[in-house]
């Protein structure tokens, strides 16, 4: 969407659909897939370097028209709410037996002040909810409605620093909710390292555990 504006939500849950049918259509390995829709035209594509496996589809969902999309299109759906309703609207929509992801941004570090205090720089739009973040159109507008959060506002709503109980308490809600998986979003490039051998050794026992 670089360089062409940022349409309404309506419209752009119409491109994303027919993008679905699109990609689709091109994981099916047809020798020459054609596709008109509203807001795409594709002629005589083809995906030459097919994997060996489909890739799986999943689409992010916050309501009742991408959990309506995601039952009908995808091989999964994401969400980065732990709400028992999208799961429910999902499977309604054709999702039954199909993974659902939850996604939960985490800033992993020994010092716990410091791992706040990154999130808060880097994460801090992340409690506003899809439907608020799914509206703004650019950089701008990210800053001027998340420059009232407090650090300590996203402390208490993220998983920050390295206390296991901190993480399970904070990612348990999805897995109450009825989410099959959970995806880590560590926040922050130099710790990358750090966090999986920690996740693995210290965090992941302790989320099976549950």
């Amino acid at each position: 969407m670089v360089g062409k504006g940022w349409p309404a939500v309506g419209t752009r849950h119409e491109m994303l659909s027919e993008a679905v049918d699109v990609i689709n259509g091109l994981f099916d390995g047809e020798d020459s897939f054609n596709f008109r829709g509203k807001h795409f035209d594709v002629a005589q594509a083809k995906l030459w370097d097919l994997p060996d496996e489909r890739v799986p589809l999943g689409i992010a969902v916050s309501g009742p028209d991408s959990c309506s999309l995601a039952g009908r299109k995808a091989d999964l759906m994401v969400a980065v709410q732990p709400e028992e309703e999208l799961g429910r609207l999902f499977d309604e929509a054709g999702g039954k037996g199909k993974p659902r992801v939850g996604q939960i941004a985490v800033s992993y570090g020994t010092d716990r002040e410091a791992a706040v205090k990154r999130a808060h720089e880097q994460f801090r739009w992340f409690g506003f909810g899809w439907k608020v973040n799914a509206d703004l159109p650019n950089p701008e507008s990210f800053h001027s409605a998340s420059q009232f959060v407090e650090p300590a506002h996203v402390g208490d709503q993220l998983p920050c620093g390295d206390d296991v109980d901190e993480y399970v308490e904070k990612i348990k809600p999805f897995i109450d909710a009825g989410f099959t998986e959970v995806a880590l979003v560590q926040i922050g490039e130099d710790q990358q390292h750090e966090f999986i051998e920690w996740a693995e050794k210290e965090l992941l026992p302790a989320l099976r555990s549950i």
